[in-house]
């Protein structure tokens, strides 16, 4: 079917034609590469999506765009979360993150101690402490409480991905990537406000109930009076 459409493009309309060239392009691309090769194209529709190795006997491989989330420490507020394009390697994307958090909070500047993955192994950045997981050498008891909390953002990431529907976006383009895990941050902010207000909701009811409780046991000639 590719060279018989590609046999009779000059028939198509001009409007048509430039659209059909480019779908002949990616259609060539999948049917010309091998296992081997790099920049594979692995999506008709979106050649933006990348093979990405997460290293678990799970989820050896995911198919779509790196993605690189910052969290608070102990609340577990998303602050920073981009897409990450062209598969980068996880140091790499460090700097960009942290930058965004700084634009985000309206701090402009980024915070001063990151907390990190092994991942991030070797990556330096002026001015700022970076812990890792696995570091021994200059770690306080506090320090290792503060490195053992970054194991929180696990959940994190399969709440979004389940909950948030991060694992599945439907816009289009590497515009819609960006779009899509800014939106995912900001409703998994409000899945949590709204958590919150719920808790001191219910703790609200439980005292107005306890009030009531106490007003309705006192005999009516012992309440107060008012006028």
């Amino acid at each position: 079917m590719h060279r018989e459409v590609a046999r009779q493009l000059h028939m198509l309309p001009e409007a048509a034609k430039a659209k059909v060239q480019d779908l002949l392009e990616h259609t060539g691309r999948i049917l010309t590469q091998r296992t081997k090769d790099k920049n594979k194209l692995y999506a008709l529709h979106a050649p933006e999506v990348e093979c990405i190795s997460k290293g678990k006997a799970r989820t050896p491989y995911e198919f779509g765009v790196k993605v690189s989330i910052a969290t608070t420490l102990k609340e577990g507020l998303v602050v920073g979360m981009r897409s990450m394009p062209g598969n980068p390697y996880d140091g790499h994307t460090l700097a960009e993150t942290l930058e965004q958090v700084g634009i985000l909070t309206g701090t402009d500047r980024p915070p001063a101690t990151a907390i990190v993955d092994k991942g991030y192994r070797g990556v330096e950045i002026e001015g700022m402490r970076i812990l890792r997981l696995g570091q021994r050498r200059g770690i306080t008891r506090t320090l290792k409480a503060m490195i053992k909390r970054r194991s929180a953002i696990e959940p994190v990431i399969e709440h979004m991905k389940m909950d948030g529907r991060l694992a599945r976006n439907p816009l289009k383009g590497a515009l819609g990537d960006a779009l899509h895990a800014v939106m995912c941050g900001a409703g998994h902010n409000l899945r949590l406000i709204l958590a919150a207000l719920r808790f001191y909701c219910a703790r609200f009811g439980l005292s107005m109930q306890a009030v009531v409780a106490a007003l309705i046991a006192v005999p009516v000639e012992n309440q107060p009076a008012c006028g």
